[in-house]
């Protein structure tokens, strides 16, 4: 038992330096996750987004992250009918018995530039960084040397010291999308993103040079008319970081009861996702004029799936989009980046 929680506790550190990032099964929901470049693809001034994840409660201590994004576009002029996109991004994810936990605020800019006035063709590049910092709690772990005669007490001392329990650095990243529109009122999307360009340092300890792995990025959303009072959308995201790979896509199927305006709509949605090797997961969402809420759960079908029975992660993305009062609004212009 005592030898299995530092385990566990080196396998977290390794997992936070050398594999994955903050990753949520609602991944279109929380564009700045997944490539800068997304940025401004909806139909407003404004969207803030939000997410909450809590995953694992049924086989360790369970795994919380929460998001909040938020995003606005301006008109550049409207000869040229480009656009660019102002965004933040922050995250705080907390894990295992330590409570591994980073924090992330990270400014966006985005710039679109129309290609073809007709499609709605454009070109995004998109930029994000900023300040992360990570750190646990020795205090919440137990060692072997706080057993004595085969018992364990947390007031037992103990050799193990650690010099630093709070780390921050710099990260950056950068992404590009091809958007467009195709036949009748069908909208895409295509993209790649490059995550941790300087590759910044992780180690809690100055004696370990640990940096965080780059990681690549391809995006892709489809979205088609399925009747007059219905739409079917496609995500799909692949990544790959630290000699580690992941896939994770699926489809949604959207009725509107009332649609007075297109970004003022009353509907429902359900829709099935598969991350690869990993998850189903089942979601509903609900469109409440400019409100959006989706319920999520991930059932875990991975190598885990005895011990957790199945269960994976209960996951709540909640957002708001909308036009604002200024002059160079996008409510007034026929031209904007493919609205999802």
């Amino acid at each position: 038992m005592k030898k299995l929680q530092i385990c566990f506790f080196m396998m977290i550190m390794c997992w936070s330096a050398y594999s994955q990032d903050i990753n949520f099964s609602q991944f279109y929901e929380l564009p700045l996750l997944r490539n800068p470049a997304l940025s401004g693809f909806y139909r407003g001034d404004i969207r803030v987004t939000s997410g909450f994840r809590r995953q694992w409660a049924s086989v360790t201590v369970p795994f919380q992250t929460l998001a909040l994004g938020v995003e606005t576009k301006f008109l550049v002029s409207d000869r040229s009918g480009d656009y660019v996109s102002f965004g933040i991004q922050a995250t705080n994810d907390i894990a295992g018995d330590s409570r591994l936990g980073k924090t992330q605020v990270m400014p966006t800019v985005t710039y679109h530039k129309l290609l073809n006035g007709e499609m709605d063709r454009y070109i995004s590049l998109g930029f994000i960084g900023g300040l992360v910092q990570q750190r646990f709690d020795p205090s919440r772990l137990s060692f072997d040397d706080q057993f004595i005669n085969g018992a364990y007490s947390a007031t037992n001392p103990t050799s193990q010291t650690f010099s630093n329990t709070n780390l921050s650095y710099f990260d950056a990243s950068v992404g590009v999308a091809y958007s467009s529109r195709f036949g009748y009122d069908g909208k895409f999307y295509i993209g790649g993103a490059f995550f941790h360009l300087n590759k910044p340092k992780v180690a809690f300890s100055r004696e370990h040079d640990v940096s965080l792995n780059p990681k690549a990025v391809l995006n892709l959303g489809v979205s088609v008319p399925a009747s007059e009072y219905d739409r079917l959308f496609f995500y799909g995201d692949f990544f790959v970081q630290g000699g580690n790979y992941q896939g994770q896509g699926g489809v949604l199927l959207s009725h509107y009861f009332v649609e007075e305006e297109e970004e003022e709509k009353l509907g429902v949605g359900v829709g099935i996702f598969y991350r690869w090797n990993d998850a189903l997961i089942p979601l509903i969402k609900f469109d409440y004029y400019k409100l959006s809420l989706a319920v999520s759960y991930d059932v875990n079908i991975s190598k885990l799936k005895t011990a957790s029975q199945m269960k994976g992660g209960f996951e709540l993305t909640l957002s708001f989009k909308d036009f604002l009062n200024i002059r160079s609004s996008s409510a007034q212009q026929s031209r904007c980046p493919v609205q999802f």
